[in-house]
């Protein structure tokens, strides 16, 4: 198409895109005006000039040099420049667009080219390091930006930059067993589904990172993210230690002294047997080795904390048994004493 016809085309209103679109979202644009009127499937004569005109605009916009001249020449059109012929006359000659636009881009007016003159509508000649300067140049006194020339006023406008999108902040509650061996949950984001994994051995009011899934970037910027407040409730049975489970490990008297095998259920409902040892008192730590918490490819350790229970309403025979151990023990019970003192 050519760069004369321009000033007259609004490319990104045909796109439906804003003027500091990305290049993916004007790609994504284009592709989806072209799925509902290329002429394969849509064989309306609407269509099939509608079709040219998105062409059109998304061989300009796509084209990053093309992009550049196209939002020039929009630039100085609505700005209210004027381009004259070499007659001298005022208002605006279409076909001279080419030659000085080219010119300024490196392509030149050609042998054939009108002579092109430039003026602005207060009159005056032009600042030519004003005209260099809205094309990311500082001219050749070193203008800064917004200078006149004429009586209009015109200036170079940094492109917007990339920036990222904000983060978001949410929560989600699990189970004691779900933070002990981690869960993919499901989440929703601007009515968007998405599931994503929670790691074994996370603990209650502990903050998850999940890149991408916060507030969209802006100009082109990467998304921002979220952060994952996870609730997780106490259990009344276990509790985490870094990567191993304890467990209260109830034992009577006769198991705590001559030692015994107790069996006992983990975190899965399965039964696992603890080896008390002889003379083991309680807070005796007993472990079953790899029923803890998954860590890489290892696991912790599941700790069985001894506890020794006696009847909580003991009979005359159970009493008597208890003062005849006591005896048997030798200096134990007057050691005990002491420690009590």
């Amino acid at each position: 198409m050519a760069e004369n016809e321009w000033l007259s085309k609004d490319f990104y209103k045909v796109l439906g895109v804003s003027k500091d679109a990305s290049e993916a979202d004007i790609t994504k644009a284009y592709r989806k005006l072209a799925r509902k009127y290329h002429p394969d499937l849509n064989k309306t004569k609407e269509a099939e000039e509608k079709f040219k005109d998105i062409s059109e605009a998304y061989d300009v916009l796509s084209n990053k040099d093309n992009r550049q001249k196209y939002d020039a020449i929009r630039q100085f059109g609505m700005g209210g420049a004027r381009f004259a012929g070499g007659s001298g006359q005022g208002g605006f000659d279409a076909s001279g667009f080419s030659d000085i636009f080219g010119s300024m881009f490196g392509g030149g007016a050609g042998n054939g080219g009108s002579r092109i003159r430039f003026s602005t509508s207060g009159g005056g000649a032009p600042n030519m390091d004003d005209i260099f300067s809205m094309f990311g140049g500082t001219g050749a006194s070193g203008a800064g930006r917004g200078q006149q020339f004429g009586g209009g006023r015109y200036g170079y406008e940094e492109p917007p930059q990339p920036q990222q999108g904000a983060d978001r902040n949410s929560s989600i509650r699990l189970t004691f067993r779900q933070a002990v061996k981690g869960a993919t949950v499901s989440l929703r984001v601007d009515g968007k589904q998405f599931k994503t994994h929670v790691p074994a051995g996370v603990r209650d009011g502990q903050r998850i990172r999940i890149a991408g899934k916060g507030k969209p970037g802006v100009n082109g910027g990467k998304n921002g993210d979220m952060y994952l407040t996870v609730h997780v409730p106490a259990d009344p049975k276990f509790t985490m230690s870094g990567h191993d489970l304890i467990v209260d490990l109830p034992v009577t008297v006769g198991e705590a002294v001559a030692g015994a095998r107790v069996d006992m259920t983990d975190i899965d409902g399965e039964t696992v047997t603890f080896k008390v040892p002889a003379g083991s008192s309680s807070g005796t730590e007993v472990h079953v080795a790899g029923k803890g918490v998954k860590n890489g490819n290892a696991y912790g350790d599941l700790i069985g904390r001894v506890q020794i229970h006696v009847p909580a309403k003991p009979g005359l025979g159970v009493k008597h048994a208890a003062r005849e151990f006591d005896k048997t023990t030798g200096d134990f019970v007057a050691e005990l004493a002491e420690q009590r003192a």
